[in-house]
């Protein structure tokens, strides 16, 4: 049933106040002191390792998780847990060759980070790309996927959802970075004890339909009812190839959706910039601990929810269906709604949570490029500190705004909450993180290898994409980069896998730079490199043992569940 009772909005009015109260409390301790830019949009020198761990995973978990990756483990099962795990592994190489870069050399912004190592042009344009994936794709699908999940549990118009989304993001991200990143450690507090609670009734609901009791018996029960939902690694054969294609996900395409997520995105990135390398590090460190942690809370329900699906448990087979056909995003709905009063409630408050934090991470985000890349380098280049605090907290009200305009006439919920983002960011990302990675570590690299990489990626995507039309790709197919696919129009072409795609645009990308530096080099001209040093790539030994930790667990994962 749809709808909250009374116990479930005094269980969600208990965890307003307290991320209400708690970031009243940070905003007035902040106000203590005179606020600067680097303040509101950093919290320089303000946030802890735990806040900052906290706050990547809070900004990075919304509806898309919750609802988009449930449904792919409804379907697909497990396999789409290495978004969530190979993150942890890519988190780690962030926190080792990345943040030391950004934090020596000083860069606040990835727009800022082109303008050094390149030159305005470069900077610019990724700037106003950036702006407008932000605003467009990213904060329209999250509220608008929020807003569609929080309406299938309480019966709450979509509509009035997002306005009250937005009113809470809006609140939280005009007290700054430091208000975020303290209140979404009660975000995430709230997200797994909730996010648990559901993983917890699923088994639970497993175990008792085949006459047991216990988590333990219910996990048991879904391994052995859907022991195909268990495989990491997907063979050519499998119906969800196209999606997560083979060893791909540990070798091939993966690293490039991670590394350039975790690496090079402003929404990301932005966590850890104002702290200084230890403190940084320790966050990613945290953020990787806690992503191990995801699948059981946003994969794992999806599973239990097949299996119930699959026997025919009550009326789970009437609740998933949409419009005549199986909706596999109706899982964790159906599951939310089957929460007695009070923990549906506390579950329901974990969403909320997540939406709200990704909301706000990304609207500060937006306000962080817009005023600092666009505003003091175009607009105003006088502007004092006053003057940028306002025009970022304008800015945050406006995209939000901008927003809930957009987002209902894009169709993001027919096309599914993850595809769509992954859709738009995949085109986009192989040329983005050959610039950064070539940036980073190659001081040859010139601006049109970089301008290059921006707008060649972007066309070699598009190019991927449309090739099936035009040739049969067949022949790539015993190798495992092509199989047959059912496009719109009902015919099947074969097709090469989105993965594997951005692996070969960002081969070329790195190739094509290369060639485009040297011949640039020996024309006498030089790019500006940036500072760097072996010594900045040295771990503390509490880094090394957690990071050999996690890793650890992840070759243990992929070996079990293979």
């Amino acid at each position: 049933m749809n709808t909250l009772s009374t116990y479930d909005y005094v269980v969600f009015l208990v965890y307003f106040l307290i991320v209400a109260v708690y970031g009243w409390m940070v905003y007035r301790k902040k106000q203590a002191h005179k606020e600067n830019s680097k303040d509101f949009f950093l919290a320089k020198d303000s946030l802890t390792w735990w806040a900052i761990g906290a706050s990547l995973i809070a900004s990075n978990i919304s509806a898309e998780q919750f609802i988009g990756m449930s449904g792919s483990g409804f379907t697909m099962g497990l396999a789409i847990a290495t978004y969530e795990w190979m993150a942890a592994a890519t988190l780690i190489i962030v926190a080792v060759f990345f943040i030391p870069v950004y934090i020596k050399n000083k860069i606040y912004t990835m727009p800022q980070f082109l303008g050094q190592r390149y030159n305005s042009t470069v900077a610019m344009i990724m700037a106003i790309f950036w702006l407008l994936l932000y605003v467009v794709v990213n904060l329209t699908s999250i509220l608008y996927l929020g807003a569609l999940a929080i309406n299938s549990i309480s019966g709450i118009n979509t509509t009035a959802c997002m306005y009250i989304l937005s009113i809470f993001a809006v609140i939280i991200t005009l007290g700054g970075m430091k208000v975020i990143g303290y209140t979404d450690v009660i975000q995430v507090f709230f997200l797994i004890l909730g996010g648990l609670a559901t993983t917890y009734l699923a088994l639970e609901l497993v175990s008792t339909h085949f006459g047991t009791s216990g988590v333990l018996n219910g996990l048991n029960l879904v391994r052995e009812k859907a022991s195909d939902h268990f495989h990491m690694i997907f063979k050519k054969e499998n119906s969800h190839y196209m999606d997560l294609p083979g060893l791909t996900v540990l070798i091939g395409g993966m690293w490039i959706v991670n590394l350039n997520y975790w690496g090079c995105n402003q929404y990301i990135t932005q966590r850890a910039l104002g702290a200084d390398l230890k403190t940084a590090r320790g966050g990613l460190l945290f953020a990787a601990g806690l992503k191990l942690l995801m699948p059981v809370i946003v994969v794992l329900p999806g599973i239990a929810a097949y299996v119930l699906y699959k026997e025919g448990y009550g009326s789970f087979e009437t609740a998933m269906m949409k419009d005549g056909s199986l909706n596999a995003d109706s899982a964790y709905p159906v599951l939310l709604n089957l929460l007695p009063a009070g923990l549906k409630g506390l579950s329901f408050a974990a969403l909320t949570a997540a939406i709200v934090a990704s909301l706000a991470g990304k609207a500060n985000s937006i306000a962080t490029i817009f005023t600092l890349d666009v505003y003091k380098k175009v607009i105003n280049k006088d502007a004092n500190e006053n003057k940028q605090v306002v025009i970022g907290r304008i800015t945050v009200i406006v995209a939000m705004v901008l927003a809930i305009i957009i987002a209902p006439q894009l169709g993001i919920d027919k096309k599914g909450g993850f595809q769509f983002i992954q859709e738009y960011t995949g085109f986009v990302s192989p040329g983005i993180f050959a610039m950064f990675i070539l940036g980073f570590f190659w001081k040859k690299t010139t601006s049109n290898a970089a301008l290059f990489a921006t707008i060649g990626g972007f066309l070699l995507s598009v190019g991927f994409k449309v090739m099936p039309l035009f040739t049969n790709l067949e022949w790539l197919s015993a190798s495992g980069f092509s199989k047959l696919a059912e496009q719109k129009d009902g015919t099947m072409l074969y097709e090469i896998p989105f993965l594997d795609r951005m692996g070969f645009v960002f081969l070329i990308c790195v190739i094509a730079m290369y060639v485009i530096s040297k011949l640039e080099n020996n024309k006498g001209i030089n790019p500006k490199g940036l500072e760097i040093d072996r010594g900045m790539f040295k771990t503390t030994p509490g880094f090394a043992v957690g990071a050999l930790i996690i890793c650890g667990i992840l070759v243990a994962l992929y070996g079990i569940f293979w």
